[in-house]
């Protein structure tokens, strides 16, 4: 039990900070909230609008593994906050979470809104204050720390502190990478932040970017070199993006950063074999055109059409002189060129961060003595799917308990 002479200060009311800060309330410690934005958990609400898809239900071992090469540092914090300690954590603040068919998991509010006000009424009763508009920038030479607010520059006394100030996806919610430069002007480690779960840029015609931005794909299957994916996609102004494409972003991400381009195929018609498409694009046309010829005879999208033409005329050829052998072939491996990556604004979650080895058990970061990370600004990523966010809730809840420790001894 921390004294509550102790002041500890969370910067940043994100998933990550404010988990800090219930853990650090619960242990005695007086705690103060600071964020840039006007309000709490800005980001947190924005990933609510799609339904708030909070964990997983998969088996931890396959679910630590969703973490890549940041696993094996993820594993103890997510095992000392599992998702099923998330869960109960949500029924206690009265907002019970189901298990839908992809084993995704929800609150049966289906939003964010509710979950974040329950949880700032929580925090609020055991004493955490917050402090909005408050962008840290650093320490002064007495090793306070410095806020630029409304009424100009303050300097606060911690005895701890608690980063969690997010990566650098969605800045306009809070989030924009600023404390990357504070961080390695003290020397810490920082590899560079990079979209995550991210869109990448398409070259598309003006005709077909016209007729089918914002149309989705959708039952498609997904294939760059030896991995694979099902899902959806959308095709947008500037290229394409959605689930699917999410799930192959950072493959995708290092081969164009390393090359420049790749070459990304589509199944648009993944459960027919191309026998059985070929045998259908072989009947007789009649009067029809040939769009809907197509859309008839394979039961493509007029998405789908627009994009087998796209892919043809790209590469210099024509669809309707296609033999159907070639036309079920191209069906089932459509070749898309992608061009670059989305802007990091536009991205789920952002990749690199504060190295995990700059930090101790407690995520204490080693060259800054009181000082604790957690959250997205760490170098880790995952996909969509729930392990996001959980990764937030775990990491914040070993800092606050680092905190303690920290403050105990």
């Amino acid at each position: 039990m921390a004294s509550t002479e102790n002041h500890v200060a969370i910067i940043g009311a994100g998933p990550a900070g404010l988990m800090a800060a219930e853990v650090l309330a619960q242990g005695g410690a007086r705690v103060t909230v600071y964020d840039a934005m006007p309000s709490a958990g800005r980001k947190f609400l924005m990933a609510g609008r799609g339904g708030l898809n909070l964990t997983h239900s998969e088996a931890l071992p396959q679910f630590i593994a969703r973490y890549r090469e940041a696993a094996l540092r993820l594993q103890a914090a997510i095992e000392a906050f599992p998702p099923e300690a998330l869960r109960a954590w949500c029924e206690a603040l009265g907002e019970p979470t189901f298990i839908g068919s992809s084993g995704r998991v929800f609150p049966k509010a289906f939003k964010a809104s509710p979950l974040l006000r329950a949880w700032l009424r929580r925090l609020d009763a055991a004493g955490v204050r917050f402090a909005f508009r408050q962008r840290w920038t650093g320490w002064d030479d007495e090793g306070r720390l410095l806020f630029q607010t409304p009424g100009g520059t303050s300097a606060v006394a911690a005895d701890a502190t608690v980063l969690a100030l997010g990566g650098a996806s969605w800045p306009r919610l809070g989030s924009d990478g600023g404390w990357t430069t504070i961080l390695t002007g003290k020397g810490v480690a920082i590899a560079p932040l990079r979209p995550a779960n991210c869109g990448f840029t398409i070259a598309w015609s003006d005709v077909f970017r016209t007729r089918f931005e914002g149309q989705p794909l959708k039952g498609i299957a997904l294939s760059f070199g030896p991995h694979g994916v099902r899902g959806e996609a959308i095709i947008t102004r500037a290229g394409i993006e959605g689930g699917a494409i999410y799930a192959l972003s950072a493959e995708l991400r290092e081969v164009i950063a390393a090359k420049g381009e790749t070459i990304l195929k589509i199944a648009l018609r993944p459960d027919v074999d191309r026998a059985e498409l070929a045998k259908r694009l072989s009947a007789p046309r009649g009067k029809q055109s040939f769009s809907n010829f197509l859309r008839k005879a394979a039961q493509l999208s007029p998405v789908a059409v627009g994009l087998l033409q796209e892919a043809t005329i790209s590469a210099g050829q024509s669809l309707s002189a296609m033999p159907p052998e070639r036309m079920a072939e191209l069906i089932k491996a459509v070749p898309i060129r992608l061009t670059g990556v989305a802007p990091i604004a536009r991205a789920v979650s952002s990749a690199g961060g504060i190295a995990l080895d700059e930090l101790d058990a407690d995520y204490m970061i080693g060259k800054l003595p009181g000082v604790f990370a957690a959250g997205e600004m760490l170098d880790w990523e995952a996909p969509t799917g729930g392990y996001l966010l959980q990764a937030a809730f775990a990491t914040g809840v070993t800092a606050g308990t680092g905190v303690l420790r920290w403050l105990a001894r």
